[in-house]
């Protein structure tokens, strides 16, 4: 850790830090690339595909994109976010995607030291949060290019990496090392800290100088630890005028609230998996590998556990012609792999002959207990039990984010606070031009937190956020 950072972990109540960032995936360093003093402009006769948006650059030639009224520029965008600014950026940096087109950006970035704004970036793992976690072989859900973040296109680093695209998608561990790289090589390095664990954050009123009235903004206490390589922990206390909050949804796995799921061959991570092949606890003729789940988590695993030639029992809750189902949403010739296990899904069913040696399908099936000899208990579709004996279970249901760390675990953040915190359905409630949140000034929230769930589209959180801050930092003039 450089001095830079060890003082920042000692900032005071005096000597607060402008900003601190609260996880270290996509959307955290997008934001540190833009308060780094990356500054995205228009490129000098660039003309954008969307004649209403063209109209409106035009309007302001020579203006940073973070100065401009982010509102007025992505009033009448239309895509597949909700958020109005990730569809500006998103417009921006991939101008005719949508339209199969590979259009190059019609943005341009200026590096103004004189623009940037202190900050750290606290995250558990390295830079790419939850992406060091994901099976390494295992393809994107989106396009490869829909990974890239600003000024270095994932295609252009993969190649210099004598690497390929598969079907125009990466693998994780590709776009893990990509984040990595992206931090060092656009110069982050110094403003991230991996191994930080954050256990609370804290705010309270207090008073600014003369010059600004008296007007009371709140101060920001962080504190947490470091993890050092020995597993011991650090403790770290800082101050931080804004807190941004971009952990994502990966902390904390969906529970089924059964009996015997906490039971050592019940786990809810792919990973278990992988550690038991290693093991030889988990081989071609062990009893089957029971799969709870149709997701794309529960799809990963049923593909990987076919490559090793294991056995799967696969349960999932709904009928396979739902059309709420992720698979019946894809595109087969983009997503060939998911067509194939929605393919053994719908094909082989417990009631029906084998076509897939060693998979089998339970749709419509409820779990009702684990027991401590590995048997798994079902209620089927009619009502009845039906009893599987297994070597593991993987629990796949998703996964909700923690934010433990917050006063009521930021319930008065969400949307509606009398339900849970729900990235698809109740997310932190933030002003969409801002994502600085409703309910708690200098407290941002990016990314599935705020309800953007694609990396795509996290990055118009950053650009939302990075011109609030900078105003407020820079005291730039609206």
């Amino acid at each position: 850790m450089s001095s830079w950072r060890h003082d920042s972990l000692k900032a005071s109540p005096s000597e607060p830090l402008p900003v601190v960032i609260i996880g270290n995936g996509p959307s955290g360093i997008c934001l540190s690339y833009l308060l780094s003093g990356h500054i995205p402009y228009v490129k000098p006769g660039a003309v954008h595909p969307h004649p209403l948006l063209q109209r409106k650059l035009a309007e302001a030639p020579g203006v940073s994109i973070l100065d401009q009224d982010l509102e007025y520029l992505s009033e009448g965008l239309e895509g597949r976010s909700q958020s109005p600014v990730a569809l500006l950026f998103d417009a921006l940096l991939r101008p005719d995607t949508d339209f199969g087109g590979n259009m190059d950006s019609v943005l341009s970035w200026k590096r103004q030291k004189e623009l940037a704004v202190p900050h750290l970036v606290l995250g558990r793992n390295l830079p790419g949060g939850a992406w060091h976690s994901i099976e390494g072989s295992m393809v994107t859900l989106s396009q490869g290019q829909w990974m890239s973040l600003p000024d270095l296109q994932v295609k252009d680093w993969m190649r210099k990496k004598c690497r390929g695209l598969r079907n125009s998608r990466a693998t994780a561990g590709d776009i893990a090392l990509y984040y990595r790289d992206y931090v060092t090589k656009k110069g982050l390095s110094q403003n991230f800290v991996s191994g930080a664990v954050v256990t609370a954050v804290e705010w309270a009123k207090t008073e600014h100088g003369a010059s600004e009235a008296q007007v009371p903004r709140p101060l920001f206490q962080v504190r947490g630890y470091l993890t050092a390589k020995d597993h011991s922990r650090q403790p770290f206390s800082l101050w931080a005028r804004n807190v941004v909050l971009a952990t994502g949804t990966f902390d904390s796995p969906a529970m089924l609230g059964i009996p015997g799921e906490t039971l050592p061959f019940v786990h809810h991570e792919l990973s278990a998996l992988e550690a038991a092949l290693r093991a030889g606890t988990v081989n071609p003729a062990s009893d089957p590998v029971l799969i709870v789940g149709a997701g794309l988590s529960a799809a990963d695993a049923v593909l990987f556990a076919r490559h090793y030639n294991i056995q799967v029992i696969h349960a999932f809750r709904r009928s396979v012609h739902d059309p709420g189902l992720v698979f019946n949403q894809l595109p087969k010739m983009l997503y060939p792999e998911y067509h194939k296990v929605q393919q053994m899904m719908r094909e082989q069913s417990i009631s029906s002959p084998s076509p897939y040696k060693g998979y089998r399908s339970l749709p419509e099936h409820r779990p009702l207990l684990f027991k401590e000899d590995h048997q798994a208990v079902f209620q089927d579709p009619q009502g009845g039990q039906q009893l599987f004996g297994v070597s593991m279970v993987l629990v796949l249901i998703g996964s909700h984010p923690n934010l433990s760390y917050l006063p009521r675990a930021g319930a008065d953040l969400v949307i509606d606070p009398d339900q849970p915190l729900s990235p698809k359905r109740n997310p932190i409630d933030v002003d969409p031009f801002t994502h600085e949140s409703t309910h708690q000034e200098g407290l941002y929230a990016l990314g599935p937190l705020a309800g953007d769930n694609f990396v795509r589209f996290v990055q118009g959180g950053a650009l939302a956020a990075a011109s609030s801050l900078l105003r407020k930092e820079t005291r730039k003039p609206p």
